[in-house]
């Protein structure tokens, strides 16, 4: 008996074995990029049971079907509300591509382009918190706040007395921010307390709790940071709502800080950035706030910036930054300057942004001389000999600080802004906001910073490159690895 045991287990664990391989064959590949699902293969052939483990934890990209049917209905909402809307009317000093990405974007994410804008550029943290701040204090009606990190700590605390203050005046303040990521932070239960006794209207944002039915994959995290007031003026961009350093210890032993870039905007576009927020709100209370969405802004100042949002995420069916990007970069003439913090194209894009240094255009790449996040660090570095060979440039933006900015400029014609990385994550795991601007005088305002940025950088050679130890390369391609497991 006892030896008839012994010879079955090991039969059966080999069968399991050939099962969950011939199985992962059939199920990976289905609607994943080949490099994503060879991927994925590899690491369930290897490790066939930890993989296993690893692809139903981690394996779907899409939000729960009734966080993408609320999606659905937001869009059509969006469109049949914005049907008559004044959207912006095609001009001759529009470049001749400019009108159809408006409409790609329109198409996939619901958001008309709207004229009449104005909006000013924050690259100081602490200036456009204290712009922030400010806002929230003038604030008549309503503020709605959603952030991505959201944090209460020596830096922040003027905002949250801000918020108080309106609250105490009769305010409706509402407040959203990533479960995941701000429990990762140090003071994440001191937030929550001063959230509850401040007396703000707060939820979670995709929220980690299987005990009361709220579960997906872990790393699907809304990445957003957005600020309307009243419907009149509007703050969004790649800064979160915490101090420089991130408040880790870690961080003040090595000297990080982080420079980010907000934009204060003013004009019709402030209702699609609320309508941004009050999707995230009906995601996570099932309540539509339909009186706030039907505030209209009239077109304001001089600038006459022509804005279009660009909301993304896991719960469109299409990769509507990915879309966007790419065909921004195909259509640039002259050049194009790119800022991220975190830059690991899939191979579109990285096909996009060599074709383009090849065919002749001014390329630039703006990425941090050190990293915050190892792996993806490791795994963005695994692209500079790709992109130097092409002819892009790129510019080490020097330590100890942390270039964060997300935004990219296109000829001297359209720029975007935005909460998106240029890496895979954002295009596919993490909801994102975007905004497309045409104006030159926004673009003029951006190239400014970008030669802040540019003096703050050193500039990275191929030589320099290809000198650099066998051991870090090795690296650099593992982690690379790891960027197609989603």
């Amino acid at each position: 008996m006892v030896a008839s045991f012994s010879l079955v287990l090991p039969i059966a664990i080999i069968v399991a074995d050939v099962v969950i391989r011939v199985l992962a064959v059939v199920f990976v590949p289905k609607n994943r990029r080949p490099a994503t699902a060879t991927a994925w293969l590899l690491a369930i052939f290897f490790i066939p049971y930890a993989g296993l483990i690893a692809f139903l934890l981690f394996g779907s990209t899409r939000l729960p079907r009734t966080r993408r049917l609320k999606q659905q209905q937001v869009n059509r909402y969006v469109m049949e509300a914005t049907e008559g809307i004044r959207v912006a009317t095609e001009r001759p000093d529009w470049p001749p591509w400019f009108a159809s990405l408006a409409a790609l974007n329109r198409r996939l994410g619901a958001m008309p382009l709207l004229g009449g804008n104005t909006a000013r550029l924050f690259g100081d943290y602490e200036r456009s918190i204290h712009e922030m701040t400010e806002a929230v204090r003038s604030a008549r009606s309503f503020a709605h706040v959603e952030f991505y990190i959201l944090s209460f700590d020596a830096t922040t605390a003027p905002f949250f007395d801000a918020m108080e203050d309106a609250v105490r005046r009769g305010v409706t303040v509402r407040v959203l921010l990533d479960h995941i990521a701000s429990l990762r932070v140090r003071g994440y239960r001191r937030t929550i307390r001063k959230l509850k006794t401040i007396g703000v209207e707060w939820h979670l944002l995709l929220p980690i709790q299987p005990w009361r039915g709220r579960y997906q994959r872990p790393d699907l995290r809304n990445h957003r940071k957005v600020l309307v007031v009243d419907g009149r003026v509007a703050f969004m961009g790649s800064q979160n709502m915490i101090d420089r350093t991130y408040d880790r210890w870690t961080n003040r032993r090595r000297g990080l800080k982080w420079t980010d870039l907000m934009v204060r905007l003013e004009g019709p576009i402030v209702a699609e950035l609320n309508t941004i927020f009050l999707s995230d709100w009906f995601s996570e209370t099932n309540v539509l706030l339909e009186r706030e969405a039907r505030q209209a802004v009239e077109p304001v100042g001089d600038e006459d910036l022509d804005c279009q949002v660009v909301p993304s995420g896991p719960g469109f069916d299409g990769e509507n930054n990915l879309r966007l990007f790419n065909g921004l970069i195909y259509a640039a003439q002259q050049r194009i300057v790119l800022v991220s913090p975190y830059f690991v194209p899939d191979d579109s894009m990285l096909y996009a942004v060599t074709t383009a240094a090849q065919r002749g255009v001014q390329v630039e790449l703006f990425v941090s001389e050190i990293g915050d996040q190892a792996v993806v660090f490791h795994a963005q570095r695994s692209y500079y000999e790709t992109l130097l060979k092409a002819g892009v440039v790129i510019w080490l933006y020097r330590k100890p600080t942390i270039l964060h900015a997300k935004h990219f400029t296109i000829d001297d014609d359209v720029a975007v802004v935005g909460s998106s990385n240029l890496d895979m994550r954002s295009f596919t795991l993490n909801l994102e906001v975007s905004l497309m601007v045409r104006g030159r005088s926004f673009v003029q305002d951006l190239r400014q910073l970008e030669e802040g940025y540019r003096r703050a950088s050193r500039r990275l050679t191929l030589d320099e490159w290809q000198a650099r130890p066998l051991r870090t390369s090795v690296l650099d391609n593992v982690a690379r690895l790891t960027a197609a497991l989603q």
